[in-house]
C-alpha cells in the first residue's frame, strides 16, 4: 500500500504519549519506511513502493524564483524534528507543492499551479492529465485534494492537538489507536450509494473521510473541508456540448491521459530480475480495455520522462502527411514518424467467449506493436478463490470492498501484463447513461429521448420475460418510475427508503433490464446485502436516514446525482482492487477515472448516453479522432462472459471455506447479520437451488474476511516511536 501522511497544527506534550512520560510525540513518532517530502514542525512523508518520477515538488521562498525537483528531495530521512511552534506564530511565508501519482503537467505547469494556488484557486491543480494528490503547504495552512472519482481519498483525525492526514485510513487508525466503527459497516453494506448513510465516517472511529472533489484545509490544527468542484445548480442542470464537441473534447481528454502514462517510463525492477514489459493493456473484447489498448500502441514513445520535459505537440516532419483524425490534436500519424513503445503487451483471458477472443487475436495482428498474449484459465481465476485455500493469507486493505474475493484472480491476469497496466475501468460508469438519468430527461421535458432507451428495454425484456411483459409491462413501469423520480421530493424518497429498510422490503433481485431500471430510478436505494442484516443494524441505519431528510435537499437532479454515486462507489471498489492486487514495482492505471477524462464525459449530453449503445459509439468515434478508424463493423455488439455463471462455479469450488468463514463470523459477533438467514442463503448459492443476490453476497463475504486479516493484525504496525498497545478488542468502545 503506498499513502502518504502528515499532521500540521500539532502542539507538544499533548494528545498520544510517546515512550516515555513527557517525551514528545512529534519527536519520535513517524511512519515506517516513509520518505520525507518536506520537513518542519507540518512534515510530509511519502510511505511504500512510490518511483522517483511519481514525486514532484515546487517550492516558493519569499525573494526567490519557484524551484521544481523530481524525485526524492535530498534531505535527512530520520531526522530530529525542531520543536513544534504554536500555530499562531508559525509567520513562514515559504509555499510548497508536492504532487504525487502520475501527473502530466509540465514544470511551468506546476509553477503556474502553485501561483493560482496561493491565490485561493485550487480547482487548477486538479486539471492536468493523470492521476495524482495534490499537497499545498502555504506558510501556516496545509491543503490536500481529492479526485473527482474517489480513487485517491483523503483521511483525517484529531491527534495531538491537531490534526493528522493520510491518504489511507488505517494508518490514521493505528496512530490514534481506534477501534472498528460497527455503525460505518452496516451503512456500507445496507446503503453503499447513499451518503446519507454512509456520511464521511470510516471503517474505523475518529478517522474522517474527505468527499471526493473536496479539498481538506487545515488551519491552526482545525481541519476544514470544501468542495471545489461544485455541481451546477439543478435549474440550468449541468454544462453540457453538442456532440461534435464532447466528442472532441473526450478524445483529447483520453490521448492526453494515455499519453502521460506511457510516455513515462518505469523504474526497472530490482533485484536483477529481467525487466517486465514497460506496458500492458487489456484486450479482452471490452470496448473500453480495447480502446486504451489501441491509442497506447498509437503513442509515439519519448526519450525523456514526462515529469522534467514540457509537454510540446508530437514533432511533425516536413514529409509528413496531414493529421487524419477528426479532433485538433490528435496523434495520427504515418507508421514511419511514430516509433513504438517497446514491449506493449496486449492481454486477452482464456474464459472469454469465443467471438471476442478470435476479435482480440484479429486486432492484435492488424497492429503490429501489440504483442498478443492469451492468459489460461485456471481454478485460481476464479471468484472466492482465496477462500479455497487461506483466506486470511491476502493482504490488508485499507477498507473492506468487493475486489477481496477476485484478487486473486485479477493478481493472476496482472502477472503477464507490464510494470504499467491500462484497464477500462470505470468507463461503464463515466460514459454510460445510468437508468436515473431518465428522470432528468423527464424533468428536462424531453420525452422524445426517452423512446430509443425505453424501447430497447422492452425489447431486452421480450427476450427474456415473453412479449406481453417485454412490449407493454416494461415500457409502461419505467415511464412511471422515471416521472415518479422526476416529481418526487428529496425528503420523501429518504423517508421511504428508511421505511423500507426497517420492513425489508429492498429491492428484489432484478429479473431483467427493464426490472433492474425500475428499481434504480429512485433517490436512495438499498444495497442487495441489506436484507442479511440484523434489525438492530437497519434500525440504525434508517435514523441516519431520517435525520439527513431534515437537511437542505442537493441542489443537484436525481438523475446526475445518482450517477456521481454510483461512479464514487465504483472509484472505492477499484481502490481495494488495487490496494489487493497491485506487486510490488507494478502500476493499476483506470485513465477513465481521471479528473480530466471525468470532466470531458460530463460534457456529453444526457439526450446521446443513454440512447442504445452510446458508449461503444463515443469509443468508436474517439478512436477514429485518434487516426484509428479500421475496426470490426460488430465492434462493441459482441456478447461476453457470463458473469453470474463463473461467481456460480467460484462459489461451488469455495462452499466449504464459505461454511467455515461463517461458522462463527465476526459480523454476527457486533450485531450486524441475521446469522441463519446467511447461512441459509450461503448453501443455496453454493448449490444453486435459489436465487440469491450475488452483488449482496460479494459485499457481505468481503466484509468478513476484512474484519478476519484486520483482527489478525498487529496493532500499531504503521508507525514507529510509538509504545506497544495492548490487542484491542473487537467490539468498539
Amino acid at each position: 500500500m503506498r499513502w502518504l501522511a502528515g499532521w500540521a497544527g500539532s502542539v507538544p506534550g499533548t494528545g498520544t504519549p510517546a515512550h516515555e512520560p513527557g517525551s514528545d510525540p512529534l519527536r519520535t513518532v513517524r511512519p515506517i519506511a516513509a520518505r520525507l517530502l518536506w520537513p518542519g514542525p507540518d512534515p510530509l512523508w511519502a510511505v511504500g513502493d512510490w518511483r522517483p518520477d511519481e514525486i514532484r515538488l515546487v517550492t516558493l521562498r519569499p525573494g526567490a524564483t519557484a524551484e521544481t525537483a523530481t524525485g526524492f528531495p535530498d534531505i535527512p530521512q530520520d531526522p530530529d524534528q525542531p520543536p513544534a511552534v504554536p500555530p499562531s506564530r508559525r509567520t513562514s511565508p515559504t509555499a510548497r507543492l508536492a504532487v504525487v501519482g502520475r501527473c502530466g503537467a509540465s514544470d511551468a505547469e506546476l509553477r503556474s499551479g502553485l501561483a493560482a494556488a496561493r491565490g485561493g484557486a485550487l480547482r487548477h491543480l486538479t486539471a492536468w492529465p493523470g492521476s495524482y494528490t495534490a499537497a499545498l503547504q502555504l506558510g501556516t495552512r496545509t491543503v490536500l485534494l481529492t479526485d473527482l472519482a474517489g480513487t485517491l481519498p483523503v483521511f483525517h483525525t484529531p491527534w495531538c492537538g491537531g490534526t493528522a492526514y493520510a491518504t489511507a485510513a488505517l494508518p490514521l487508525a493505528d496512530l490514534v489507536g481506534t477501534g472498528l466503527d460497527a455503525a460505518h459497516l452496516a451503512a456500507r453494506l445496507a446503503c453503499p450509494e447513499a451518503p446519507e448513510a454512509v456520511g464521511t465516517t470510516t471503517p474505523y472511529l475518529h478517522v474522517h473521510r474527505v468527499p471526493p472533489a473536496h479539498s481538506l484545509s487545515i488551519r491552526s490544527g482545525r481541519a476544514q473541508t470544501a468542495s471545489y468542484d461544485a455541481p451546477a445548480p439543478s435549474a440550468g442542470g449541468p454544462a453540457q456540448l453538442a456532440e461534435a464537441p464532447a466528442v472532441r473534447e473526450l478524445t483529447r481528454s483520453l490521448l492526453e491521459a494515455v499519453r502521460c502514462r506511457v510516455r513515462t517510463p518505469a523504474s526497472a525492477p530490482p533485484g536483477g530480475a529481467p525487466p517486465r514489459p514497460r506496458i500492458g493493456a487489456d484486450l479482452s473484447g471490452g470496448t473500453a480495455s480495447t480502446t486504451l489498448a489501441l491509442l497506447a500502441a498509437a503513442t509515439p514513445a519519448a526519450h525523456q520522462t514526462g515529469a522534467t520535459a514540457p509537454r510540446p505537440d508530437i514533432p511533425r516532419p516536413a514529409e509528413a502527411t496531414p493529421r487524419s483524425g477528426a479532433v485538433k490534436g490528435s496523434w495520427a500519424r504515418p507508421q514511419a514518424t511514430a516509433p513504438a513503445p517497446a514491449g506493449l503487451t496486449a492481454i486477452t483471458f482464456a474464459e472469454a467467449p469465443t467471438a471476442p477472443l478470435e476479435r482480440a487475436r484479429t486486432l492484435a495482428g492488424a497492429v503490429p506493436r501489440l504483442h498478443h498474449t492469451v492468459v489460461p484459465a485456471t481454478t485460481h481465476a476464479l471468484p472466492y478463490a482465496d477462500l479455497a485455500d487461506d483466506p486470511f493469507t491476502g493482504p490488508l486493505t485499507d477498507e473492506p470492498g468487493p475486489a477481496l474475493i477476485e484478487a486473486s484472480a485479477v493478481r493472476a491476469r496482472l502477472a503477464a501484463g507490464g510494470a504499467d497496466h491500462l484497464t477500462g475501468y470505470g468507463a461503464r460508469q463515466a460514459l454510460d447513461g445510468h437508468p436515473a438519468r431518465l428522470a432528468d430527461l423527464v424533468r428536462d421535458h424531453r420525452r422524445r429521448d426517452l423512446l430509443r432507451p425505453v424501447a430497447a428495454l422492452a425489447r431486452a425484456d421480450t427476450a427474456t420475460e415473453g412479449p406481453l411483459t417485454g412490449a407493454l409491462a416494461t415500457p409502461v413501469s419505467v415511464f412511471r418510475a422515471a416521472r415518479r423520480l422526476a416529481r418526487a421530493p428529496y425528503a420523501e424518497a429518504l423517508e421511504d427508503a428508511a421505511v423500507r429498510l426497517i420492513a425489508r422490503r429492498g429491492p428484489a433481485a432484478a429479473t431483467s433490464p427493464g426490472h433492474a431500471s425500475t428499481t434504480a430510478l429512485t433517490w436512495c436505494v438499498p444495497g442487495p446485502a441489506a436484507r442479511w442484516l440484523s434489525d438492530a443494524a437497519l434500525s440504525g441505519i434508517a435514523v441516519r436516514l431520517r435525520l439527513a431528510a431534515r437537511r437542505p435537499a442537493p441542489s443537484e437532479r436525481p438523475g446526475e446525482r445518482r450517477a456521481r454515486l454510483a461512479l464514487h462507489r465504483h472509484a472505492a471498489d477499484y481502490r481495494t482492487l488495487v490496494q489487493a492486487t497491485e506487486q510490488h514495482g507494478q502500476r493499476l492505471h483506470a485513465p477513465f477515472l481521471d479528473n480530466q477524462v471525468i470532466r470531458a464525459c460530463r460534457l456529453v449530453p444526457d439526450g446521446l448516453r443513454v440512447q442504445p449503445g452510446a458508449r461503444h459509439t463515443l469509443l468508436r468515434a474517439v478512436l477514429a479522432g485518434a487516426g484509428i478508424a479500421d475496426l470490426p463493423a460488430d465492434w462493441g455488439a459482441a456478447p461476453h462472459t457470463d458473469r453470474a455463471a463463473t461467481v456460480r462455479t467460484g462459489l461451488r469450488h469455495a462452499a466449504d471455506g464459505l461454511t467455515e468463514l461463517f461458522r462463527a463470523p465476526l459480523l454476527a459477533e457486533l450485531g450486524l447479520i441475521d446469522l441463519l438467514a446467511v447461512q441459509k442463503d450461503l448453501a443455496h448459492a453454493a448449490a444453486g437451488t435459489a436465487p440469491v443476490p450475488l452483488d449482496g453476497l460479494a459485499d457481505l463475504v468481503s466484509t468478513e474476511l476484512w474484519l478476519r486479516r484486520y483482527t489478525a493484525r498487529q496493532a500499531g504496525s504503521c508507525w514507529t516511536g510509538m509504545p506497544i498497545a495492548a490487542r484491542r478488542a473487537l467490539h468498539p468502545a
